[in-house]
């Protein structure tokens, strides 16, 4: 096989497995509302399915991006998607909350392997920087793809096969990238020696459970306990820790030198602020969709696929856009786009027909979708050949870590938001703070279902509209927050970020040192 064709097919393999890491993601949030009723799961819950899966892939990124650079990353790699298809099967086969929350955390361990070892490997591949900017901006588009795809394919099989089979989609697909990235792709490694570094991995852990704990529980009353207090403390102590050792340490999980390069510092904490935006829209929106205007499953995907659309449009074009007006025109503008048609989302009321947003929803996705490719391609290229492997891992730990924070941030706005205004709503009604304290927990436990037995003066239709003004109430919260974030992560790239990659490559310290 000649080598053009050996870079196409090794572009193949690792934009499919990306796909199937990404529509998993995607997949998942249309099929909360009804995972929810079928397993009496809470909001938190509903939180915890989804950020078992993100804490240990933005956990696990790193040293999973160094055991590439040791080991091999196409070994890793096909490690780590057999992890990711027997933990789907696990998840599809979960009877309770507690397994499936299980599952998804071992889909995460896999997934930690998959996406930076993919990334390192197109590195490897195209190793020209027009190459792999383009490469790159494939591989981000095919996110998109499986934004797309994900809301659609998976409200149509949720709506008839349930949701376990949004799990077992993983199947097929996992087997046939195995397949193709076993026969095709070629192994990479780092020919420095390196070593694991176990006591950052512990740390970075520790400092990543209890922040993540604090924020999704906070929802179910942890603000008034001594336990916030305290997880938020070891959280602290646990992330200064991480950062001593770190500095210290001959072989660390994340080199702190990398970022020397205020690029490569930049570009890593504006993708966990798009990140933020992204998964906490998703998450809200499904909600919103489903539970407050009644649509199904496949209904509700179908409304994500204008924006999703949008954001695969500009991610394949994001290449170009770049090349023509500069990286750093591309990702602030991309910034701004989606900040604009965020913060729009505010004039949302429980009856705003699809239609009155729809340009909102395009308008983001496009942005979002012009912003991604060229800001991982800035911070790949900001760091020495071979540094790429711990670079792709860091990059892919500020997604999981701005996913993780959107979710746990913005669904506790949410709750607090809503139980806030639903509770004042009761209080119009002179109900006893007891009744309200249970007929508040029935509707968040509930997916936002009107409970069975009501008190006489209160009937079920006003019941729900004050439930659907309540949670719009929290769905403008958390839009404001995510529309402040991306805008300030357009003032950041403005700020610090150089125009072109190669600008940035030969000032970089890290490039520096490297070529001394």
């Amino acid at each position: 096989m000649n080598q053009s064709r050996v870079k196409a097919v090794t572009l193949a393999a690792m934009c499919f497995a990306l796909f199937m890491v990404n529509l998993d993601d995607t997949v998942m949030n249309v099929a909360l509302p009804q995972i929810q009723i079928s397993l009496n799961s809470g909001v938190s819950g509903l939180q915890w399915i989804l950020n078992a899966y993100t804490l240990i892939a933005a956990s696990l990124v790193l040293p999973s991006g160094t055991l590439g650079d040791i080991y091999g990353r196409k070994r890793v790699f096909l490690t780590g998607l057999i992890i990711f298809t027997l933990a789907s099967l696990v998840c599809g086969l979960a009877p309770s909350l507690s397994v499936l929350i299980a599952g998804r955390t071992l889909q995460g361990i896999g997934a930690a392997a998959l996406v930076p070892s993919s990334l390192s490997i197109l590195a490897d591949a195209f190793p020209e920087p027009k190459e792999k900017a383009k490469a790159i901006g494939i591989w981000s588009a095919v996110s998109g793809i499986a934004l797309v795809a994900g809301p659609v394919l998976g409200g149509l099989v949720v709506d008839t096969l349930g949701w376990q089979s949004v799990f077992f989609l993983n199947l097929p697909l996992g087997a046939i990238a195995f397949w193709v990235t076993l026969r095709v792709v070629r192994e990479s490694k780092n020919p420095n020696k390196q070593h694991l570094d176990v006591p950052g991995l512990l740390l970075s852990v520790i400092f990543l459970a209890s922040l993540t704990y604090a924020l999704t529980e906070s929802n179910t009353g942890l603000w008034q306990s001594p336990l916030l207090v305290l997880l938020l403390i070891v959280a602290g102590l646990s992330f200064l820790a991480f950062l001593l050792v770190e500095s210290r340490s001959s072989h660390p999980m994340l080199p702190l030198n990398l970022f020397q390069n205020p690029t490569f510092s930049v570009v890593n904490v504006v993708l966990a602020l798009l990140f933020f935006t992204l998964f906490s829209l998703l998450f809200i929106f499904s909600l919103f969709l489903q539970q407050v205007q009644g649509y199904s499953a496949a209904a509700a995907g179908l409304r994500f696929l204008p924006m999703n659309a949008a954001f695969v449009i500009a991610s394949v074009c994001s290449g170009w856009f770049a090349t023509r007006f500069g990286w750093r025109f591309a990702i602030t503008t991309g910034l701004i786009l989606a900040s604009i048609a965020t913060f729009s989302f505010i004039r949302i009321s429980p009856d705003t027909e699809y239609g009155a947003i729809i340009w909102s929803l395009v308008l983001s996705g496009f942005g979002c979708g012009l912003t991604l490719a060229p800001l991982t391609a800035a911070g790949i290229s900001a760091v020495p050949a071979a540094k790429v492997g711990i670079a792709s891992a860091v990059l892919n730990g500020s997604n999981r870590l701005g996913s993780i924070l959107g979710v746990a941030i913005q669904g506790t706005i949410l709750t607090q938001k809503l139980a806030s205004d639903l509770g004042r709503s009761l209080s119009a009604w002179g109900l006893p703070s007891n009744l309200q304290d249970r007929l508040i927990a029935d509707v968040l436990h509930g997916g936002f279902q009107v409970p069975s037995q009501l008190p006489l003066n209160i009937s079920t239709p006003a019941l729900h509209q004050a439930i659907s003004n309540a949670f719009v109430s929290g769905l403008h919260a958390t839009v404001l927050l995510a529309s402040v974030a991306l805008l300030g992560g357009a003032f950041l790239i403005l700020v610090f970020v150089q125009p072109t990659f190669n600008q940035v490559t030969k000032n970089s310290p890290v490039y520096i040192k490297h070529k001394k």
